[in-house]
């Protein structure tokens, strides 16, 4: 699958260092994978949630949240937002 942007996930790491390992380690199987459905998704990643149209990631052991917009039909993921759980819970993201 094309991810776009992996600059989301350097800029988040930069921030929080902390997060490099399991970002990375996403970001590989995510790249590696044909990923044909939501289904499939949950496959690989059993945590994913669908919110509206957008996909909720939780990495890091519930630490991170990646949200991105996937259309499987062309394999390529749109990163939308990269957050620790707090940002998340506040819901900002919703807004956009």
């Amino acid at each position: 699958m094309h991810i776009i942007t992996r600059k989301r996930l350097l800029d988040f790491s930069e921030k929080h260092p902390n997060t490099a390992a399991p970002l990375d380690v996403w970001y590989r199987i995510v790249k590696q994978s044909k990923i044909t459905s939501f289904s499939k998704l949950r496959e690989i990643f059993p945590s994913a949630d669908k919110v509206g149209n957008l996909t909720v990631f939780n990495i890091g052991g519930n630490k991170i949240r990646l949200i991105a917009a996937i259309h499987y039909n062309t394999q390529c993921l749109y990163i939308r937002y990269v957050l620790t759980h707090k940002e998340y819970d506040k819901e900002r993201w919703k807004e956009s």
